[in-house]
């Protein structure tokens, strides 16, 4: 049984107001039937897994809801156990209200049965006490109690807010403890009532006594569930130290490289300090500014708004808006620009450029304009292009310059500005701050103490690290592990030769180098080795005279007034005479004794370090024989360091008579020569030289870069009296000499070398200290002279205070390293990658060039190291293989130099006179020799992508150009053409695979071509789209690539013929997919078969047979439906047709005649590649044209037979016939057949009428038939009036009835009026000219004809008044209707017409008679 101790509410209610965490709620099957059960939050559940729960609400409670188990406090014992569930009990009926009350979770607060539930209400610490129990098992019921113990509401500590101070609830907490452990073990059930009844079960186990076993089962399953969750605990925590760990090393790291940086940096500012090797180069091609993504948006917007029609100031015509458009939809919005702006490779200048070359072929296709040149035409519209570029380019640059004022790289941007031009100083130092991320304060303290604004110091440096690398060389000469391991053995010696050639190249660049303003007299040949310390005197040590030291001074001696001239009378003029020994007098301008003023300057040129200036004051005279009359004089002696300002002398007079005292002010200035390092008065004392202890004026002089003398000067003499060269010699302060010291002197130092020591002592200790510093730095010595700590002066205050705050911020460690002892490959490898990534990013497309003044340092530093340039090539070429490999557009002419520079390296030719190759180096040149390649032909193969519009101009062919020089061997044996051609072979068959898969995935193939749920017609629509766009690639191939590739034309041809084939598989699919009788896919051929025959290279290709293979079958098969289709519509058509005229013929016939027309033109327009196979559908068309034409002629012809043989209708005069428009219709069919028929049956080559001319002959033979018919049908109405006038002849037996009726010429009129409608008819019904003639003529005639036999046979008899009447009516009306009608007088005025009208007067006459 398990009890707890009174304590524990005591403990709870001190508790009681800590705060508490929020948890999710749990499903409460203890709520009412109306409470809807909460979900439980998953995420939270997972947070509290996550972490453990560090919270007590109580003395003895320590909730664990990760399934650890319950731990009691120590003061928990048995023998209390009754008493704790009798006070629980009673507490869980004070809170039976908690039953009903309904659970809401908030994101900040919940109440649960009045107690407020607020976030970190589970934060219990895990060292509190824990409570050792069973973990989940519902406590046991007292006998007695009817106490129901349910699942948990929530993971919470309820607090109650009643004014009594009320017991907690236990039991419902530990219910809801217990609820929350089933909710996170690993047998987790939905249903949350299962949870209750498992605890229910429990505690009756417990009851019947069965209670041992499930505390055991219970127990084992908590410590596993605790084993688990310790170790997740374990290995959260193992992963937090790993990631500490990782996060320590990360930034460890960054501190190295950080210090790595300072050191380099060191290195870098003296190179830019005193640079003696490189100079910034001035013909490098200026980069233009680079195209941002920004920039890019707004040019898009621009042209935009221009093809809106919203950039009312620019005029333009339709010509150039569609080359505008052409270039707004193909170049700007194209996804492979973007991608070449982002990576900052493209510049203003190539989209300029990419749009003139578009519209210089549009501008050569226009027409010729008189008076306007296509020149003129191309400048407009490039001003207009400039226009509409720079739109709004005022407010991008205001946006552009704001957008700076926010960034934390200004100066950055700033010093990318400038970095095109020839820098500064200052200007390099700023930019490789940036390179490196170097700090402004550490700059300055690096700055000041280095000394990096003394020439001197810097110079002194250098030759300190020159004899500091000679040395380094001889120990790698003698120690031999030193040695760098070289391809062969014999290159060691080669090697030593090699390091200490630079050297005195070096040595030789700076002792070339002026060493002041005023250069020494004597260029001395610096010796080549640094003699030996063990001996006395070397052989190429320089000798020097006193005449090879000349120090040139420049004096101005500036006169500004006197004073005590009282005594002259106001009006006498004075003057003053300047004179320097050695040089002529001058003298200034007259003034008057009253005002003693000149302001008058004096410049003198001296070679002597101890000049005497004389300032004499004269008085004119008046007599002109005397001479001028000295008053006083000034006699000055200057030094080097003679510094005063303008000061009052008192003048010597020069006659005792003048009683003033004189007093002038002067200026004098001396400017030191260059070679003049320091000068002053010094005791000294030498075995070889000044052997004296004397008091001697010391001049330091540097004769050349490596040879510095120590002069002493007498006054007046430009020549030393005694020098000494400081070759050799090791300076240093030195103790006080009392015997010396007693002559003179007190602070002393001395130089020493071997067999010699000069001893030297000032009076002042900041001259010594000034006298020390300048010697160290003359003698080159690596031992740097420390002062005594008693001897501070006060001159050297700053130069001490800049080493201390170095030393103080950790820079004394940089500035005083010794650059020999640093592997400067490494440092160079670093410093060129910082300066290439500072050069990827500024605002410059550079693709990969540094700037003059980046390229200035990098060889600056190069060649003061003794880094090898090889070295240095391949770590660029491996730099810019690792942008190039990133989508960084590098110039391959750029890897080009550095390649072959490399190449020659290694292969022996000694490019930079370096003859040794190192293991390292040809183990990286033949690892970026496999990258170059491996790049190049990814670049070739993907050049549509990596050379977007043939952009950067030349990049292609450089690349095709440099992939012939990887491929090759060693530098003297080239490549055979056919193994670079077999490369690139393969690389543009790549290409043709990537092209296309890029075009298709554009085009979006898989899911239309190949979907079976898209209907054939679809496919092929989306199959003349991809036809379109592979043309359009192709296409723009052509423009932009085609250059590059000239050399290797024939490739280009076949992988074009690759990329065809490519897509000939998709076209395969799509036709078979076509139903038999769809010609939907002619369209495709077209396209295609219309691009290929314009090709000079492609056509009658591989994908030009097959495709004349995939379509020769549907092409003939299209002409035999045709065909069919043609003759069924004769046959059908004829049958039913009621002969309307449409069009120049009927229904039938235009249907026929269209169908057979546009068939040939659509063959035709096929444009069918092969000839053979061309000539035979041409054959086929035309007979088949033929053909159908002779069947349309056929059933004409017997149709026409048909209606011309009904007779006249009976019981009328047959006067009132009018010819039928169906016969007319007939008529116009056959001719409007024979009109088409030389069209349609005519061959375009070979036998022009060989189908013709049968036609032609068959449609005329109809025609003149059917003339024949017409005009017989037409005859027979006369006919049949002249047999009526028969029967009026004289001595019939009608004669004398007929004559009865008293007739007037009704026939005749009748006649006159059948011809006339019939006339009329046949005008207007048939549209042929030439037949309508033809039958006028032919009815004319026989009409005339008729009418003459009628009368030939009465020739005995003469003719009744009736007949006279009629005939005479009907031939004059005929012919003069007949003329109407346009037939000749030669047809009309025949003989037999003449005969007629005879006849009819001789009629009339006799009829008259009577």
């Amino acid at each position: 049984m398990l009890a707890t101790s009174s304590s524990d509410d005591e403990e709870y209610h001190q508790k009681k107001t800590q705060p508490q965490t929020k948890s999710s709620f749990l499903p409460n099957p203890r709520l009412g039937s109306n409470t809807q059960p909460n979900t439980p939050n998953v995420s939270a559940h997972r947070d509290l897994k996550k972490s453990p729960v560090n919270s007590t609400t109580n003395g003895f409670s320590n909730l664990n809801l990760n399934g650890d188990e319950h731990t009691l406090p120590s003061s928990y014992s048995a023998s209390s156990e009754n008493d704790y569930f009798s006070r629980q009990a009673t507490n869980y009926r004070q809170h039976s209200s908690f039953k009903n009350s309904s659970f809401k979770s908030t994101s900040s607060a919940s109440t649960v049965g009045g107690a407020t539930l607020t976030p970190g209400s589970l934060n219990t610490p895990r060292s509190s006490p824990r409570r050792k129990g069973v973990p989940g098992r519902q406590l046991p019921k007292r006998p007695g109690d009817n106490i129901s113990f349910s699942s948990s509401v929530t993971d919470r500590n309820l607090e109650d807010d009643s004014d009594d101070n009320s017991e907690y609830n236990y039991e419902a907490h530990y219910a809801n403890q217990n609820n929350m452990l089933h909710q996170s073990s690993d047998e987790e059930t939905d249903n949350p009532y299962e949870d209750n009844q498992f605890n229910i079960e429990v505690d009756n186990q417990s009851m019947n006594g069965d209670n041992d076993s499930a505390i055991f089962n219970n127990l084992s399953k908590k410590q596993q569930r605790q084993k688990n969750l310790e170790n997740l605990e374990e290995q959260k925590n193992q992963a937090a130290a790993a990631a500490l760990a990782a996060q320590q090393n990360e930034a460890q790291k960054e501190a190295e490289m950080h210090k790595k940086r300072l050191q380099i940096y060191v290195f870098v500012c003296r190179c830019i300090a005193y640079p003696f090797i490189a100079k910034q180069p001035t013909d490098m091609v200026r980069r233009q500014m680079k195209i941002t993504k920004n920039q890019l948006q707004t040019l898009k917007d621009n042209f935009d708004l221009f093809l809106q029609n919203k950039m009312n100031n620019i005029e333009a015509d339709e010509a150039f808006t569609n080359a505008v458009r052409s270039y707004f939809e193909v170049f700007l919005k194209s996804d492979r620009v973007t991608k070449i702006v982002n990576t900052g490779s493209c510049s203003a200048s190539d989209f300029r450029d990419v749009f003139k070359n578009n519209i210089e072929k549009r501008v050569r296709s226009l027409p010729e304009i008189d008076g306007l040149s296509k020149e003129t035409v191309l400048s407009s519209w490039m001003a207009k292009f400039d226009i509409i570029f720079k739109y709004n380019e005022e407010n991008a640059v205001a946006n552009t310059i704001a957008s700076r004022r926010h960034s934390r790289n200004l100066n950055q941007s700033n010093n990318s500005m400038s970095s095109e031009c020839i820098l500064t100083k200052e200007q390099l130092y700023d930019l490789f701050q940036n390179i490196l991320g170097i700090k402004k304060f550490e700059h300055q303290l690096i700055f000041n103490a280095a000394q990096l604004d003394n020439a001197d110091e810097q110079a002194a440096t250098i030759r300190r690290e020159l004899d500091s690398r000679m040395k380094q060389t001889e120990n790698i000469q003698k120690q031999n592990g030193l040695m760098p391991k070289f391809v062969h053995k014999n290159m060691e010696s080669t090697y030593i030769e090699e390091l200490k050639q630079s050297i005195s190249l070096l040595m030789n660049h700076l002792d070339n180098q002026p060493v002041g303003a005023s250069e020494s007299k004597l260029r001395l040949k610096r010796p080549q080795n640094k003699p030996d310390n063990h001996h006395h005197h070397d052989e190429n040590e320089p000798c020097l005279s006193k005449t090879d030291v000349v120090l040139n001074f420049a004096i101005e001696v500036v006169v500004m007034e006197v004073k005590g001239l009282k005594s002259l009378p106001p009006n006498r003029i004075v003057f003053c005479v300047m004179e320097v020994q050695g040089h002529s007098k001058l003298q200034t301008d007259q003034a008057e004794a009253s005002r003693p003023i000149w302001d008058t300057s004096g410049d003198f040129k001296t070679q002597q370090p101890l000049p005497v200036i004389k300032v004499k004051l004269c008085m004119e005279t008046q007599n002109i024989l005397q001479d001028n009359k000295e008053l006083g004089r000034v006699v000055l002696r200057p030094d080097p360091n003679f510094t005063r300002a303008s000061t009052w002398y008192v003048m010597d007079k020069t006659n005792s008579k003048f009683q003033d005292e004189l007093k002038i002010k002067l200026t004098v200035r001396i400017d030191k020569p260059g070679n003049l390092k320091m000068c002053g008065w010094c005791y000294c004392n030498g075995k070889n030289v000044w052997k004296k202890w004397k008091k001697r004026y010391l001049c330091l002089v540097q004769v050349s870069q490596y040879t510095f003398v120590l002069c002493s000067y007498m006054e007046k003499k430009s020549e030393p009296r005694e020098l000494m060269t400081l070759d050799n010699f090791t300076v240093d302060y030195a103790d006080t000499d009392p015997e010396l010291k007693a002559l003179g002197g007190r602070y002393f130092f001395n130089a020493v070398k071997e067999g010699d020591n000069v001893s030297f002592a000032t009076d002042e200790e900041a001259e010594r200290q000034l006298w020390i510093q300048a010697l160290y730095r003359a003698t080159g010595q690596s031992h740097k002279p420390v002062p005594p700590s008693a001897a501070k002066s006060s001159l050297l205050v700053r130069e001490q205070g800049d080493a201390d705050r170095a030393r103080k911020h950790g820079m004394e460690e940089f500035i005083q390293a010794d650059p020999s002892t640093f592997n400067h490959n490494d440092l160079f490898k670093i410093f060129q990658t910082a300066t290439l990534d500072y050069r990827l990013n500024d605002q410059f497309c550079c693709l990969g060039w540094f700037s003059p003044g980046q390229i200035f340092v990098l060889d600056e530093y190069q060649a003061r190291y003794g880094v090898r340039g090889c070295y240095r090539h391949l770590c660029y070429l491996s730099d810019l293989l690792d942008r190039a490999e990133q989508g960084i557009i590098i110039d391959p002419t750029l890897l080009h130099y550095s390649f072959a520079f490399c190449a020659c390296h290694v292969h022996g030719n000694r490019p930079d006179g370096i003859g040794t190759v190192t293991n390292e180096e040809k183990v990286k040149f033949d690892e970026i020799k496999e990258r170059l390649r491996n790049l190049l032909e990814y670049q070739i193969t993907h050049f549509r992508f990596c050379f977007p519009f043939g952009r950067p101009e030349g990049a292609l062919k450089q690349t095709l150009s440099l992939l012939e020089r990887v491929l090759m061997k060693d530098i003297v044996t080239p490549v055979t053409p056919e193994e670079v051609k077999s490369v690139i072979r393969k690389c543009l068959e790549n290409a043709a695979l990537v092209n296309y898969t890029r075009i298709s995935q554009v085009a979006k193939v898989e899911d239309s071509l190949y979907n079976s749920e898209t209907t054939p017609k679809k496919k092929v629509e989306d199959l003349i789209h991809l036809a379109e766009l592979c043309i359009d690639l192709l296409q723009q191939n052509e423009e932009h690539h085609s250059e590059s590739f000239a050399w290797f034309c024939e490739l280009l041809v076949e992988h074009e013929e690759i990329f065809w084939s490519l897509f000939a598989v998709d076209m395969d699919h799509v036709i078979e997919q076509q139903t038999p009788d769809s010609w939907d896919s002619f369209p495709l051929f077209q396209l295609l078969n219309d691009y290929l025959r314009n090709h000079p290279s492609l056509n009658d290709g591989r994908f030009h047979k097959h495709l004349q293979l995939a379509f020769a079958p549907l092409v003939v098969r299209y002409v035999d439906l045709m065909e069919s289709s043609i003759g069924q519509s004769i046959h059908k058509g004829f049958e039913k047709e009621n002969w309307k005229n449409r069009g120049q013929g009927c229904a039938t016939s235009e249907d026929m005649l269209w169908k057979l027309d546009a068939l040939q033109s659509f063959i035709k327009d096929l444009h069918w590649p092969d000839d053979v196979f061309a000539e035979h559908l041409e054959n086929r068309l035309k007979q088949m044209a033929s053909d159908m034409i002779e069947a349309c002629g056929t059933r004409v012809i017997k149709h026409f037979d048909s209606w011309m043989k009904k007779g006249i209708i009976l019981l009328t005069t047959g006067t009132d016939y009018v010819f039928p428009q169906e016969c007319c219709v007939m008529v116009n069919v056959v001719i409007d057949c024979k009109v088409q028929a030389l069209k349609l049956c005519g061959l375009n080559s070979g036998d022009l009428n060989r189908y013709h001319t049968r036609i032609d002959d068959f449609l005329e033979k109809s025609l003149i038939e059917m003339n024949k018919q017409l005009v017989a049908k037409l005859l027979s109405v006369l006919d049949g009036l002249l047999k009526k006038l028969s029967r009026y002849d004289e001595g019939t037996f009608f004669s004398s009835i007929l004559s009865l009726t008293k007739p007037v010429n009704e026939l005749g009129q009748s006649y006159v009026t059948f011809i006339s409608l019939n006339l009329d008819v046949l005008r207007q019904k048939i549209n042929d000219e030439l037949f309508i003639l033809g039958a006028f003529e032919q009815w004319y005639n026989e009409q005339i004809n008729m009418i003459y036999g009628w009368l030939s046979e009465r020739l005995e008899i003469s003719l009744h008044p009736y007949q006279l009447a009629c005939l005479t009516l009907i031939v004059k009306k005929i012919r003069n209707n007949f003329e109407l009608q346009g037939v000749s007088d030669k047809i009309l005025e025949t003989k037999t017409f003449s005969a007629i009208i005879s006849r009819l007067n001789v009629e009339e006459a006799n009829q008259a008679l009577k």
